[in-house]
């Protein structure tokens, strides 16, 4: 839609999952790379602008991949201090969360509102320094290149799970000390990692 409104042409579906997690105006400039230098920001309010429209229609579905409530409980029970850091918006996150009833879960939430955007570090750093936890005992879980990168560049340990946006080879790549394939096994690689709750 917001490809449409500027009259360019709709990126593929493939370079479009390449750029989740990247603030959206950085993502929209990598769609649009020979664009003028204010483009990709048009792109973004126009996309915000889209997006809120289909959650006000109800049009937009936010679900959970399968085990993570579980795993959330889990991890809760172990003693680990749950966060965020997201390239999402706050508004749309807790919007997300509170669709879920999973709010209360985390005892920080991170978003691109309050740092600058995945690779930088600044959400990981912001989390710990919230929490007060060590990077050496803070894993960063995620799905995109972004996440194992903005890791490595706060001193943590990357754990990247295969059903993501990106693919696992390029993951590893990145820094993801180990690529997970079922939420069930992150508590285990947790512990042989050494990662520990805070």
């Amino acid at each position: 839609a917001a490809f449409e409104a500027h009259a360019y042409p709709k990126p593929d579906a493939e370079a479009v999952r390449m750029v989740v997690g990247l603030p959206l105006h950085v993502a929209m400039g990598r769609l649009l790379p020979d664009a003028e230098a204010d483009v990709p920001k048009k792109l973004a309010s126009s996309y915000i602008e889209a997006f809120h429209s289909l959650r006000e229609k109800g049009e937009v579905a936010d679900p959970l991949y399968p085990g993570v409530l579980d795993i959330l409980t889990v991890l809760g029970d172990a003693g680990w201090v749950l966060g965020i850091a997201t390239g999402k918006g706050r508004r749309g996150l807790l919007a997300t969360l509170e669709t879920h009833d999973l709010v209360e879960r985390f005892q920080t939430l991170q978003t691109s509102d309050t740092a600058p955007g995945k690779p930088n570090p600044g959400m990981l750093l912001n989390a710990m320094g919230e929490t007060g936890a060590d990077p050496k005992g803070t894993v960063m879980i995620g799905d995109t290149t972004f996440d194992m990168e903005m890791a490595v560049a706060a001193g943590t340990l990357a754990v990247g799970v295969s059903w993501g946006y990106h693919p696992e080879e390029h993951l590893h790549k990145a820094g993801a000390h180990v690529v997970i394939d079922d939420f069930a096994a992150l508590p285990g690689e947790l512990k042989s990692l050494g990662g520990a709750p805070s």
